[in-house]
């Protein structure tokens, strides 16, 4: 999410403004310790223009 961020040139407060968060969410999001609502995770898909596997790949942890 952080790259599709910079090709548009948004910070973390700018997306955290678009979709209601804050801006310790994206920070989250980012860093992989933040499992996001689907509601969620449809905003920020819609809001970069990219299908929800573009934005979010699913990596199991290990056990």
């Amino acid at each position: 999410m952080a790259v599709l961020r910079a090709e548009k040139k948004w910070s973390q407060k700018k997306v955290a403004e678009k979709i209601g968060v804050s801006r310790q969410t994206i920070l989250s999001l980012e860093n992989n310790r933040y499992n996001p609502s689907l509601k969620l995770v449809f905003e920020l898909a819609r809001l970069f223009e990219k299908d929800v596997n573009e934005v979010f790949q699913y990596v199991p942890k290990e056990e």
